[in-house]
């Protein structure tokens, strides 16, 4: 079944740069080494400068699992943390049809 992730952060104000580029990064890993990974893609709010939006799509369950243990996701996490305004809102789809 494929599952769905859609990650919310908002951003400290001017980290924004930062925080675009460090994502930038992290999603051609993800595109270039995670044939499980069907899209990765980050969306700004139109409403607020500093909401983003990550939309992520994933053929199984066991592709999410898999970039959860990648060593550049791990290494993200650090990086996010000096410009994230607090925790990420995660929330997990499941795929119909």
């Amino acid at each position: 079944m494929t599952i769905g992730i859609v990650a919310t952060m908002k951003i400290q104000e001017g980290k924004n740069a930062e925080f675009e580029a460090f994502f930038t990064e992290l999603a051609k890993q993800v595109r270039a080494n995670e044939p499980g990974n069907i899209a990765y893609q980050l969306t700004k709010s139109r409403k607020d400068p500093q909401e983003y939006k990550v939309l992520e799509l994933y053929k199984d369950q066991e592709a999410v699992t898999v970039h959860g243990q990648t060593d550049y996701f791990k290494a993200a996490g650090p990086k996010f943390a000096g410009v994230l305004a607090g925790r990420p809102d995660v929330e997990l789809l499941d795929g119909i049809g």
